[in-house]
């Protein structure tokens, strides 16, 4: 799959982004304290970036292998409340997330970053990843950002479907309004 391959039209029917998180919505490192404590960093924009999906009625999701609570707290502030952690089987947190929503693969993206994505990305009806995943998620993906995991490539992505759905310039209108100032 190539980017040249999505037509606008498969951006404009999205209703369901789903991100991984290590390597898409961080950097991909795992940091640890001495008493073995994980911590995480998240792009500030990215996490605007969904925010911005969520006031356009786009509802998001985040699926992951590992736990962390680092990614529950930022889940939480987001307002995300669909977040499936510890699912080494990515595919049945999919599938549940499609049977709860009703939802068909062409209106559901996903981006992912290694090969364990790779069962969802090639479900999903808009498969896509960030400038530095692994060679054989690049191949198959519909779409790839230009910024790497934790470095604006979820950001890069919301923006691209809040343009192809027309909520844009909406959007971008109540930054520049004298009203949206407050």
């Amino acid at each position: 799959m190539t980017e040249h391959s999505v037509a606008q039209g498969v951006w404009a029917n999205i209703r369901l982004a789903i991100f991984d998180v290590d390597g898409v919505l961080t950097d991909g490192r795992l940091l640890f304290d001495a008493e073995g404590r994980e911590s995480k960093v998240f792009h500030v924009r990215d996490g605007h970036g969904l925010k911005m999906l969520q006031k356009a009625g786009i509802e998001i999701a985040f699926i992951t292998a590992r736990y962390s609570p680092a990614l529950a707290y930022r889940a939480q502030d987001l307002g995300v409340s669909r977040v499936y952690q510890g699912s080494l089987d990515k595919r049945l947190a999919y599938r549940e997330l499609k049977l709860e929503l009703g939802l068909e693969d062409a209106v559901i993206a996903y981006m992912g970053d290694d090969l364990i994505d790779l069962p969802i990305l090639t479900s999903a009806g808009l498969a896509t990843c960030p400038s530095d995943a692994h060679p054989e998620v690049l191949a198959r993906v519909h779409w790839c950002a230009q910024a790497p995991g934790g470095g604006g490539a979820v950001r890069e992505f919301c923006e691209n479907l809040l343009k192809a759905q027309g909520h844009w310039d909406r959007l971008l209108d109540a930054y520049l309004s004298v009203e949206g100032r407050g």
